[in-house]
């Protein structure tokens, strides 16, 4: 009997969901001695943040116009803008102090939230996109809609959330 393609797909899923965390927490421990600080990268991802949510609430259009390709291609998009995303953020850390937060009274509590919450949601989100796409490209759309119902809205919250806590802490940039 043939597994079904979300069964099949659980194993790399689970992978991906435990190690991409695990390699991102051991990178961040990583300093590159001598490689001067990619000090530009901070406004670039967070334009990706930015364009990656704006694509998402027009994937989200797209399906409810039944533009299934234009969503499908959307969808592709968001998940590529992520991973790049990822990718600088990693790279600027690996190359950088860290910036601390200097807000004070209200803010910081407010500054905090947000960061927590992204950075865990930003986490348990990698499972929950890659289970919504494998149920797309399997083609069982009933399933798919359930988790995408509940996957849309908290990969959005992180897109806007990273724009916010970027733009929170930009004034205390080093120059």
């Amino acid at each position: 009997m043939e597994k079904s393609p979300v069964k099949k797909f659980r194993p790399a899923i689970i992978a991906v969901s435990v190690v991409v965390p695990l390699v991102v927490a051991v990178l961040f421990t990583i300093r590159i001695p001598n490689v001067e600080a990619l000090s530009f990268l901070p406004p670039v991802y967070a334009c990706i943040n930015a364009l990656t949510a704006i694509i998402l609430v027009f994937a989200l259009y797209a399906i409810k116009n039944n533009n299934v390709l234009l969503h499908e291609q959307l969808m592709k998009t968001s998940i590529a803008l992520s991973l790049m995303f990822l990718v600088m953020y990693v790279a600027y850390h690996m190359t950088s102090d860290p910036t601390p937060y200097g807000g004070e009274g209200w803010k910081r509590p407010l500054y905090y939230f947000i960061l927590v919450s992204h950075v865990l949601l930003s986490i348990g989100i990698i499972p929950m996109v890659l289970i919504t796409y494998v149920r797309a490209i399997a083609k069982l759309f009933e399933d798919h809609k359930k988790i995408a119902r509940i996957t849309f809205p908290i990969w959005l919250y992180i897109a806007i959330s990273g724009v916010i806590v970027y733009l929170m802490i930009s004034p205390y940039y080093a120059a």
